[in-house]
């Protein structure tokens, strides 16, 4: 993470949360979440898993940006999970806890206008409307508890490099193999206008089958759209890799091997894409 505070701010209670004072947001943030939000909307059918489709539709996210009490609300009849505001990006270990209390932390502030295209620090936007659709979907919304649970074990193991891999080509950029092709889930695509597209459609990136190891070893960057995604059969087999795994003998292991570069291919690897890695010059999203 980049920007994370050093601790609480004033302002702040121990877990780091704050009143979001959605009342504050003005109705030009709230036009400017309806113009990012149906962006997003003409883009995603036919792109995004059925799962994150239908979280939208049952969160009603469409009016502006939303107002967290209520949000939650919805969100806890459907899975127990809440949404809760935080002042910027917060340590680990805090992170960890809220996602094992099945709690969401998100942004308190929306992007500029411009900004529209591509923010460094994830704002509002991305964090709603990215990650809490999938958190309306009763199994992604276990693995995202079990995460943040695997995530506190692991801070003695000095391994959060690895953990943090995880979470960034499952939950921020990961793929799912369904009946009718591939289908995007992960925040950090489906929040974003280019690589909505650039995911699914580029011939340039690969697109390989996921292996919890695999993954772990895998380096990534953040300045750019992805070299590499990483495709899961179902949420219920992401899941049962991660509820199944022992991840003390797992990291021992990871600690002995090399880590793979972000375009690496390995002989065992399920290739969905071989990509021509055309476009691995650093981009950011064109808009609409």
């Amino acid at each position: 993470m980049s920007h994370v505070l050093d601790a609480p701010p004033p302002e702040a209670a121990p877990d780091w949360t704050v009143p979001q004072r959605w009342e504050r947001f003005t109705a030009g943030e709230h036009a400017r979440w309806r113009a990012l939000f149906d962006r997003q909307m003409r883009l995603l059918p036919g792109r995004a898993a059925p799962e994150f489709l239908d979280g939208v539709a049952k969160l009603d996210l469409a009016d502006g940006v939303p107002d967290f009490r209520r949000l939650s609300e919805r969100l806890m009849k459907l899975t127990g999970w809440q949404v809760v505001a935080v002042p910027g990006l917060v340590p680990e270990a805090v992170f960890f806890a809220h996602l094992a209390e099945r709690r969401f932390v998100a942004g308190n502030f929306l992007r500029d206008a411009g900004h529209m295209d591509y923010l460094e620090e994830p704002d509002v936007f991305h964090d709603v409307f990215g990650h809490v659709p999938m958190l309306a979907h009763p199994v992604f919304a276990d693995y995202m508890q079990a995460y943040g649970q695997g995530g506190l074990r692991s801070i003695g193991f000095g391994s959060l490099d690895k953990l943090a891999r995880l979470y960034w080509y499952t939950v921020e950029f990961g793929l799912v193999e369904t009946a009718e092709g591939l289908r995007i889930y992960g925040a950090g695509i489906v929040s974003s206008a280019g690589e909505s597209r650039f995911a699914l459609e580029s011939p340039s990136p690969n697109r390989l089958g996921f292996s919890l190891e695999r993954v772990m070893r895998t380096r990534y960057r953040i300045d750019a759209f992805q070299q590499t995604y990483f495709v899961i059969p179902s949420f219920e087999a992401l899941l049962r890799q991660t509820l199944e795994t022992d991840f003390a003998p797992l990291y021992a292991r990871l600690a002995a091997l090399p880590d793979l570069g972000i375009t690496d291919i390995l002989p065992e690897d399920r290739v969905f894409t071989r990509g021509t890695q055309a476009e691995a010059a650093p981009l950011r999203d064109a808009a609409a």
